[in-house]
């Protein structure tokens, strides 16, 4: 579990590594979103890698004692925290080894040798790819980087809320796409601290509904199968930790279709000029499907998480 001091330490510790990335109204729009309300997006996939893992990478590894810091990173990821700790290992100055899934987009992997990381495809869903990582820190000795049942790792999520409380103190409704759940539990905390009274929505796929579940159960889940092709957001279960957190701070989950993804980047990237991967999209996409759940809202804040060129036909 993390606190809001978690957060703050988490900020002044990764300030130096990252970028405070802006806002902006969807304005001046061709096919206007389906509320009558002021929509803002958060553009985190201007991030370093481009999608707020970047965060959550760093603080892991600089929230170690400098004599205690790994000298070599693994982890297995369907492409954005991959991305996030091969830019940190090569910060670091120590070599890192990815496990993605065969779903991984290949310009992730091809980023993600740019940033000299090792990639192997292992499986199809990332919990066979964990399987693979966790094998390899048994053998190795390298250290496991997992994506979001980490408090440090939520934490440097969290200092995304942080940014977004300040810049929007008004706003009253914000959605966040959820994979193993580690952004919405970090940034939700933040925001229950900082603007206790927004309704924080998380937005999954419907073919990898892992916290809705779990949620529902009041327990944590493992989902019989992944149906979802996006990779980002393919997760089997969630771990203890990150449940706990996300029981205490979500308001509700939505789930939408991975074409509804695909609709809402293309949207994103005509309207706004935006390339946003599948996952980025999500919270247009749950925008676009409930905007009954959004009524009486005055000022909703969309969370665009993650790049890509899915929706610009590149």
């Amino acid at each position: 579990m993390i606190d809001i001091d978690d957060i703050e330490a988490a900020r002044a510790r990764i300030a130096p590594h990252v970028r405070r990335t802006p806002v902006t109204p969807a304005t001046q729009l061709q096919a206007p979103l389906p509320v009558d309300t002021e929509v803002l997006l958060k553009l985190e996939l201007l991030q370093v890698t481009g999608s707020f893992k970047a965060r959550g990478a760093m603080n892991r590894f600089l929230g170690a004692p400098p004599e205690e810091r790994p000298d070599r990173l693994v982890t297995a990821s369907g492409g954005n925290h991959g991305l996030a700790v091969a830019r940190t290992a090569s910060v670091a100055g120590v070599p890192a080894t990815i496990f993605v899934p065969g779903t991984v987009s290949p310009a992730k992997v091809t980023k993600m040798e740019k940033w000299d990381a090792e990639v192997r495809i292992v499986g199809e869903e990332w919990s066979e790819s964990q399987r693979g990582a966790l094998a390899y820190a048994e053998e190795t000795g390298a250290t496991y980087f997992h994506p979001f049942a980490d408090s440090l790792v939520m934490a440097g999520q969290g200092t995304l809320g942080l940014e977004m409380a300040e810049d929007l103190p008004d706003m009253d409704a914000i959605l966040i796409a959820i994979g193993g759940g580690g952004l919405i539990a970090g940034v939700g905390t933040a925001l229950r601290s900082a603007l206790p009274g927004v309704r924080i929505i998380g937005v999954e796929p419907e073919g990898a509904p892992t916290l809705k579940a779990s949620l529902d159960a009041d327990r944590v889940v493992e989902l019989d199968a992944v149906t979802t092709g996006v990779a980002t957001m393919a997760c089997k279960r969630t771990e203890d930790a990150v449940f706990r957190t996300v029981r205490g701070v979500a308001d509700e989950i939505v789930l939408i279709s991975d074409e509804e993804m695909a609709e809402a980047s293309r949207w994103l990237w005509f309207e706004m000029g935006i390339a946003a991967d599948l996952s980025g999209a999500a919270s247009i996409a749950a925008l676009r499907r409930y905007p009954d759940r959004l009524a009486g809202y005055k000022r909703i804040c969309a969370l665009v998480c993650g790049a890509g060129a899915e929706g610009t036909g590149g």
